[in-house]
């Protein structure tokens, strides 16, 4: 099994940016879903109820700084853009911390899941796509590791899919059927809900090993 595909999302729930390879610390991917979207009342903004913001398309500069389809986050015209997109007064705002996380700071899809499916890969939001996967094996991952070059990555369990999964990626059009056939077929799970037991550096074309899991602690957040 190898890395096939990594992703970072730098502004939660908008469109994310492939990588050739990533730095892997305790809270996930250096740069992912730093930025957000937030609301008068200062909670998170999220596609779940705005799928607009899968129209715009979070990047990381060389300055690595959070774009979003091409405007420093920080700028008016990226307030600007995110507002006209929304028609809604919100703000932007960077925050390290773990609730910027729905449940932990990885989603790990594999490609034999994905083949599974049925449909674009990137309606999952995965972080790493595991390439060589035979049909549902991750099914089986949780409660395992992957060891992945140098970091290690706890499985915990199977992520229970939302709304977000039944929007295009590039149209933004709604397909209810792609969730309710995730209910249908896989019990309403699909991918792996991950944690770092030990942080290094990813690439794509990394071998990627199955072990047990030695421990480590699972970093939890809110949604």
């Amino acid at each position: 099994m190898h890395v096939a595909e990594l992703w970072r999302y730098p502004v939660k729930s908008m469109a994310g940016e492939p990588i050739e390879h990533i730095q892997v610390g305790p809270l996930g991917f250096a740069g992912d879903r730093q930025v957000l979207v937030v609301g008068r009342d200062g909670h998170a903004i999220t596609s779940r109820t705005h799928h607009q913001l899968l129209g715009l398309k979070g990047t990381l500069g060389a300055d690595h700084k959070a774009y979003i389809s091409g405007y420093p986050w920080d700028s008016p015209e990226a307030l600007s853009l995110v507002r006209q997109t929304l028609g809604l007064e919100v703000g932007l705002i960077y925050y390290e911390g773990v609730k910027r996380f729905d449940v932990l700071p990885l989603l790990v899809a594999t490609d034999g899941a994905i083949t599974a499916f049925g449909h674009d890969g990137r309606r999952l939001r995965p972080n790493i796509v595991v390439g060589g996967v035979e049909g549902l094996a991750e099914r089986a991952w949780p409660g395992k590791s992957l060891r992945i070059g140098n970091t290690l990555i706890g499985v915990q369990d199977l992520r229970a899919r939302c709304v977000m999964t039944t929007f295009d990626p590039d149209t933004l059009d709604q397909d209810i059927g792609v969730l309710k056939g995730i209910v249908r077929r896989f019990g309403g799970k699909l991918a792996l809900n991950c944690y770092v037991i030990e942080g290094g550096e990813i690439h794509v074309d990394d071998r990627v090993e199955v072990v047990d899991d030695p421990g480590g602690s699972r970093i939890a957040s809110g949604n």
